[in-house]
């Protein structure tokens, strides 16, 4: 006999991940957005939020998966007093099937959700990266990771694209989520520098560059500097540094850092560039600020009134 081989179809190959994050925000969580060359999809956990995904909008709750296709401009914003936790996984993949996905945001069957369970389990042994980290852009590989682990990542993704487009194939469509908003109108001016501040305070405690700034928020260079020189009388980056040395002062005033640990926090270079930096915008360096406002803090408890009651008190109640 004469054997001969069959070579096996791969509707959809994934070959490249970008980046898998278990996130667990709170209750006031808002991303102002971002947009890159590559897939994502975003999958409730916990609680419910709003996802805008290109001029749509979906309010998800936990077991609901969005899919954002390369280049599509998508937000995120917590609904409710429950505290969302959010997985999201990029990833790299030009298969023809994947059109299917195209603003697709569905609810998850029981199998489907144990899957997205397997890929969290398994990037946790693959990678050395943290998963909670919003500023992590590149997944490290772990030396150490049991066998196989980088291939069942990839191999429990695509199950799970596969089973989900399968599921839909055979007519069962019923859980799939359409937009509950109208169509989105092109933002104001004022509206869109508000969602480049708030990207800019997500990654308050990193470096940006113009240059993310402007692939994130799909802006050219000349529109971003323009918008911020006419709305803030400065540039973006400059307007960066500026709510870092807001947050530092708020941090300062709190006490719940080192000069040091605030320096590194906010991604300074050094203790002594950041004095510079804060001592620029400030007038004080960080010891001279934080010295004063504890001067006035305490002249201001010295001369506060005592009220009644207090008054009729003696020493022995304290």
């Amino acid at each position: 006999m004469t054997y001969i081989s069959t070579k096996l179809k791969r509707d959809i190959e994934i070959n490249e991940i970008i980046t898998v994050h278990y996130f667990e925000y709170m209750k006031d969580f808002y991303f102002a957005g971002e947009s890159h060359n590559f897939w994502e999809f975003l999958y409730v956990d916990k609680g419910r939020v709003t996802v805008r995904g290109g001029k749509r909008e979906y309010l998800m709750d936990a077991g609901n998966i969005i899919f954002h296709k390369p280049d599509e401009f998508h937000t995120i914003r917590s609904e409710g007093n429950k505290a969302p936790s959010l997985v999201a996984v990029s990833f790299q993949c030009n298969s023809p099937a994947m059109s299917f996905f195209h603003n697709l945001c569905c609810i998850l069957s029981d199998r489907e959700r144990q899957l997205i369970a397997f890929i969290l389990s398994e990037a946790r042994k693959a990678f050395s990266t943290p998963l909670h980290l919003p500023s992590v852009e590149q997944v490290t590989v772990n030396p150490e990771a049991p066998f196989g682990a980088q291939q069942l990542v990839l191999l429990y993704l695509e199950c799970l694209l596969v089973e989900i487009k399968r599921r839909y194939i055979s007519g069962d469509t019923e859980n799939i989520l359409t937009s509950p908003f109208k169509k989105l109108s092109t933002p104001s001016k004022s509206d869109r520098i508000e969602q480049i501040i708030q990207y800019m305070e997500f990654h308050i405690c990193e470096q940006l560059r113009v240059e993310v700034l402007c692939s994130a928020l799909s802006l050219s260079r000349s529109a971003l500097q323009n918008l911020f020189h006419q709305e803030k009388g400065c540039g973006a980056i400059d307007y960066f540094h500026h709510i870092k040395i807001e947050r530092a002062k708020e941090i300062i005033r709190e006490e719940k850092m080192s000069f040091t640990e605030l320096a590194h926090y906010l991604s300074y270079s050094s203790l002594q560039y950041f004095s510079r930096q804060f001592k620029k915008a400030t007038g004080m360096s960080p010891l001279e600020y934080s010295n004063s406002v504890k001067t006035i803090t305490n002249a201001v408890n010295s001369a506060a009134p005592r009220t009644l009651h207090d008054s009729s008190r003696n020493s022995d109640d304290f």
